[in-house]
């Protein structure tokens, strides 16, 4: 049960701590550490529950090896080893985690990903060129997505009191 948080849109100079402040509220669900990583449009954090890879690699907010993507996910992806098989001609997988995965299915499939997605998720990706953000969750809600425009940002977590 990790926690995500993170601001889009125009970033302001305390906007790097609102969101640590956001994950510290939700660190009940975290007890592997919070991690938060700045851009230029976006602030994303995370807090990890370690549960399939335990290694440091596996640390979110997760990048591609070029920095184009960035990932903050939780939940899990119970078909993640086919998925593994299947984009391994096109990847070299730097861990174990359902997070890369996922992340390299976007690469590969774009939205389609979720079609080929077995679990409970909430995640949001950020694309550092198109500077533009993908957000989704499970089908049945399974893991929390809460998200509100404040100004000219939205806002986002997995839980409500988190934003508030």
């Amino acid at each position: 049960m990790c926690a995500i948080a993170g601001i889009l849109g125009k970033i302001q100079q305390d906007d790097h701590e609102k969101t640590q402040n956001m994950l510290r509220v939700m660190g009940h669900r975290a007890p592997n550490g919070l991690f938060v990583e700045k851009f230029q449009d976006a602030i994303l954090g995370h807090g990890r529950l370690a549960v399939i890879d335990l290694s440091e690699r596996s640390n979110q907010p997760f990048s591609t090896p070029d920095g184009r993507f960035t990932i903050v996910f939780n939940g899990a992806i119970y078909n993640y080893i086919e998925l593994k098989k299947e984009l391994s001609a096109k990847f070299e997988f730097r861990s174990k985690s359902d997070t890369e995965v996922l992340l390299a299915g976007y690469q590969v499939w774009g939205s389609d990903v979720l079609r080929r997605l077995r679990g409970m998720f909430a995640f949001c990706i950020f694309d550092k060129v198109k500077r533009q953000a993908f957000m989704a969750r499970d089908r049945f809600g399974q893991k929390p997505f809460f998200f509100t425009k404040l100004n000219d940002q939205l806002v986002f977590a997995s839980e409500v009191k988190a934003i508030l």
